[in-house]
């Protein structure tokens, strides 16, 4: 796994939101395998590379621990970032997003999120955090496969994470070839997919589309 761990430390997560999501972000980083490479991002007006990519988990850990409420929220350019520092890693690629959802000071829009989401090959789960959870975490999970949470208490942030690691291990990669080839004189163009089980009691979650090329 390469997985982008986004910690949203503005002002508007002082206080209990902040220390809850960071002991539940310690915790998550003892779920994953020793080969797994993390890198830990933090989110107020700026996105900020707090920990690079690597399998350093004391490093992420201290990352986590430095982590002081401040400013505004750029929730909308943050998952834009995400996607686009861990999309160049290998593996299975995972955005993960703790926020009480409030974005305050983003330049991209949340089509812009969507977009980026939609052209890139990464599962994004976004995790809001108190009373409020945004449509677009529900968007943008459901566009790329991945899979958004509304942990209302502090108990409910681990068990989502815990959720997320489980997933993260436990997806299937499926592929076919299109009868029909993509236009030579097109540069990219969307198809849509659908998945389907026979079984009555699964549910499929899954990308919903790619654009081929």
């Amino acid at each position: 796994l390469s997985v982008a761990l986004a910690l949203d430390h503005s002002a508007s997560m002082a206080g209990a939101p902040l220390r809850a999501a960071a002991d539940a972000a310690r915790r998550f980083l003892n779920r994953l395998r020793p080969e797994d490479q993390v890198m830990i991002l933090g989110v107020s007006s700026d996105v900020t590379v707090l920990a690079p990519l690597s399998l350093d988990r004391a490093a992420q850990a201290r990352a986590i621990d430095g982590l002081r409420p401040w400013s505004a929220t750029s929730l909308n350019d943050a998952m834009v970032a995400g996607i686009g520092l861990i999309q160049p890693a290998r593996g299975r690629r995972g955005l993960i997003v703790l926020s009480d959802g409030e974005d305050r000071y983003s330049e991209a829009q949340p089509h812009a999120v969507l977009d980026r989401a939609r052209r890139a090959d990464v599962l994004v789960y976004p995790i809001a955090v108190g009373r409020r959870a945004p449509p677009l975490f529900a968007e943008v999970a459901a566009l790329t496969g991945g899979r958004s949470f509304h942990a209302r208490e502090a108990r409910a942030i681990d068990r989502a994470l815990t959720d997320v690691a489980i997933e993260l291990r436990s997806q299937y990669l499926l592929g076919y070839a299109p009868a029909r080839q993509v236009a030579a004189s097109r540069e990219a163009e969307w198809r849509s997919i659908e998945v389907r089980v026979s079984r009555r009691d699964l549910r499929v979650r899954a990308r919903d589309g790619y654009f081929g090329r």
